[in-house]
């Protein structure tokens, strides 16, 4: 492909339930009532949660205590009456990483991708075409109508016009903000000035480092002013060149942690492993790459592999993910297709194309041949991003999004998620932080929904184990490249083999008397492997790929995002 050198529709509509409203501040959390004016416990408490930079500064930087655990009605059996299986929310499925003939190493029609995205069954699909000289110029002018046509026809597909930005300095990350009449001028505007590849920007260097600061700066004053109404940025394939280095992801978030709020947990390119001679014969997600001048140079040789189709970034239990959530900071993960050219599809380019003058390629045509040798999926073909949402629209999805309520699937392995830790009479689902006295016992709870219809391979994946993984919340590292974190393990495996049905499965923490995180994950249990910190840390989490020989289906597995706990 080399396109990193250049630049379904499952609407549930329960009611959103009380219990996700505002509550107040514990007062030791409450930085508005000075120390003198609580008891001595809490003030005591209030200096340990102020050390593990959990307080005051924290806060104002994205700290977990932003978001608190809500109240929940308890009936007399003792259940939460609020607790249904969508968790209150619309869970809208959706990819934030497609390309299209208006990128130099795309194919296919914004039509194209929309229509395949709905028949796949996405609500939501961000169209993100790489920055580039002939894109800014030309492209983001000329594709706009186009999306706004297939807004027109597909009405319950929801079309953002996004950017593949090249982070100065770094890998590549999608740039999302709503419709509007705006939209275009902001990308324009945005690409123009902050784009690596345009700004000539692409070496690891501190000027380069500091011009991917002022991007992510850019976006926070274009909403403060309210040029456009909201924008976010994720990461792309993290961990593909090792060139995201540990500094920049910590920089990106504390920037602006409500712009900056993640990265992709699984690359796009999902069918470039698929052997030959009935595939492309590459490396899954394309991580087929060494190090260069460019890369991190303390990342491991594993970090350039998938590992069960995931980036290393995020399978890794105890690595650089986290680490980052150890220090109490959101940072969410998401997964896409990172559609170019689709594996066994029977197109090919537009013949006669120029993009450089054209800033696009010439419409596709029929070729009458299987492309064996495309690497990727439709939208929602086997990667799917599932958004918790208030309702359904553009700016309730970016909501949802950097509140971290997302789990992600490969080859459709489950039908519906519902995660959430309770104690104390309250609840916090994915992404949220459950508060409780110190010494309460906590529960984590886990309604799994397994598959039972046939995937886009033709069979109904078989769901094998769910992890439990928890790790301690200690506040801020001293040194901004580190990329573990010694005190996060899968605490519980569950065997989910013999479960036809939905099932819900309770871990129970026992008295919590210090912050943590817990997050999920599952697999069909095809391919296992001690994880990278030792058996340990992760007796079977996901094997490393092997190059040219990683059927994507064989191997499919779901990770939500934390759920943050703090005792006070």
């Amino acid at each position: 492909m080399g396109h990193h050198h250049h630049p379904h529709g499952h609407h549930h509509d329960h009611s959103h339930h009380e219990h996700h409203g505002s509550t107040d501040l514990p007062e030791l959390l409450d930085t508005s009532i000075p120390d003198s004016e609580l008891d001595p416990k809490k003030v005591s408490r209030r200096g340990m949660l102020r050390s593990a930079g959990l307080l005051g500064a924290a806060v104002a930087a994205g700290s977990v205590l932003q978001g608190q655990g809500t109240a929940a009605a308890e009936d007399s059996g003792g259940a939460a009456t609020t607790e249904t299986n969508s968790g209150g929310y619309q869970w809208l499925t959706g990819d934030h990483h497609i390309h299209t003939q208006y990128s130099p190493d795309g194919k296919y029609r914004v039509i194209d991708q929309v229509r395949q995205g709905h028949l796949h069954g996405l609500d939501w699909m961000v169209i993100t075409d790489h920055g580039y000289d002939a894109h800014v110029k030309i492209g983001v002018d000329k594709i706009n109508p186009e999306i706004r046509t297939a807004r027109q026809e597909y009405p319950r597909a929801l079309v953002f016009h996004g950017l593949e930005w090249n982070i100065p300095a770094a890998e590549h990350g999608t740039v999302i903000i709503p419709p509007s009449s705006q939209e275009v001028s902001v990308l324009k505007d945005f690409e123009l000035a902050y784009d690596g590849l345009v700004n000539r920007a692409t070496s690891s260097t501190p000027t380069n480092e500091a011009l991917a600061i002022a991007g992510v700066n850019w976006l926070a004053d274009a909403v403060r002013a309210k040029r456009i109404q909201d924008a976010l940025f994720v990461a792309n394939h993290p961990a593909r060149r090792g060139i995201d280095s540990p500094h920049e992801l910590r920089a990106w978030r504390d920037t602006a942690p409500h712009i900056a709020v993640g990265m992709e947990a699984a690359p796009g390119h999902q069918a470039a492993g698929i052997p030959k001679p009935l595939g492309p014969g590459q490396a899954r997600g394309l991580y087929g790459m060494e190090p260069t001048v460019d890369s991190f140079p303390d990342y491991p040789a594993e970090c350039y592999r998938t590992h069960g189709g995931f980036d290393w970034m995020t399978a890794t239990v105890g690595g650089l993910w986290d680490s980052l959530l150890a220090e109490g900071k959101p940072w969410w993960i998401t997964a896409n297709s990172d559609s170019h050219t689709v594996y066994a599809d029977t197109t090919k380019v537009g013949p006669g194309s120029d993009f450089a003058t054209n800033g696009k390629l010439n419409d596709p045509v029929y070729s009458g041949t299987l492309d064996l040798d495309g690497v990727d999926f439709w939208p929602g073909q086997y990667t799917r991003t599932h958004v918790g949402a208030d309702s359904f629209g553009y700016l309730a999805v970016m909501a949802g999004i950097r509140a971290g309520r997302v789990w992600v699937d490969h080859g459709a392995l489950l039908k519906d998620l519902n995660i959430r830790a309770r104690g104390g009479g309250r609840l916090a689902g994915l992404g949220g932080t459950l508060t409780v006295a110190r010494g309460t016992s906590v529960d984590l709870v886990m309604d799994i929904t397994p598959a039972n219809r046939p995937n886009w391979a033709g069979f109904v994946p078989k769901l094998a184990k769910v992890d439990v993984i928890q790790g301690a919340v200690t506040g801020p590292v001293r040194d901004k490249d580190t990329f573990t974190t010694p005190r996060t393990r899968v605490v519980k495996s569950y065997d989910a083999s013999t479960q036809t049905g939905a099932f819900r499965l309770v871990y129970s923490l026992g008295p919590v008397e210090e912050p943590l995180y817990l997050r999920v994950r599952g697999s069909d249990g095809n391919r296992t492997a001690p994880g990278l910190m030792g058996a340990d840390v992760d007796p079977a989490g996901p094997a490393q790929d092997v190059v040219a020989d990683a059927d994507p289906w064989l191997d499919l597995w779901f990770y939500a995002n934390p759920i943050f706990v703090v005792p006070v």
